[in-house]
């Protein structure tokens, strides 16, 4: 089960890391940014041009019901801070977005149980890697702070501790604060 305190990088991940994210330390504190991914069919999923924290955003196309729109992720592994090119209309009852690439379309929907304790959902978001083997696995419920990393090379139990690392934007007052 995810600790949702959990910010500290294992340094043995950083001997390792997984082409597409990189490590640094700003301000004391150590951190993981995504610097590349990419949608099933190769598109890259990063925007230069819109940054949160001073790192490109991760671009994703959503639908919430009938409204469509992007959303723009901070690259910060753990972070759920984002911006909208839209304004959606919610309500008090858990939203599931589903996402698509912004490029082609492609839906980047996979079933995959969260972790979170009192989420449950079954809908995920699929970010891949590049070389296509190492993956981001992110809650689709809107709230819900659930991400996890999948990485081949690594060992299972060092991949969960970085599965658990949030940071600002996670809080359960933040109805934003998922995804």
């Amino acid at each position: 089960m995810m600790d949702p305190f959990q910010t500290r990088v294992p340094l043995e991940f950083v001997g390792i890391l997984p082409e597409g994210i990189k490590y640094f330390s700003r301000h004391g504190k150590d951190f993981l940014v995504v610097e590349n991914v990419l949608c099933p069919n190769g598109h890259s999923l990063m925007v230069d041009a819109v940054r949160i924290n001073g790192e490109p955003t991760i671009r994703i196309g959503v639908e919430i019901g009938p409204q469509k729109g992007n959303f723009f992720i901070d690259s910060f592994w753990g972070s759920h801070e984002k911006l909208y090119d839209f304004i959606p209309a919610l309500n008090a009852a858990p939203v599931v977005v589903k996402a698509l690439c912004p490029v082609c379309g492609t839906s980047l929907m996979v079933e995959d149980r969260c972790r979170v304790s009192g989420c449950g959902t079954r809908e995920h978001i699929l970010l891949t890697l590049p070389g296509g083997k190492n993956k981001i696995f992110v809650c689709g419920r809107l709230g819900c702070p659930g991400h996890r990393l999948e990485v081949q090379s690594a060992p299972h139990d060092l991949v969960e501790k970085i599965s658990e690392i949030n940071y600002f934007g996670s809080s359960e007052d933040d109805f934003f604060g998922g995804i």
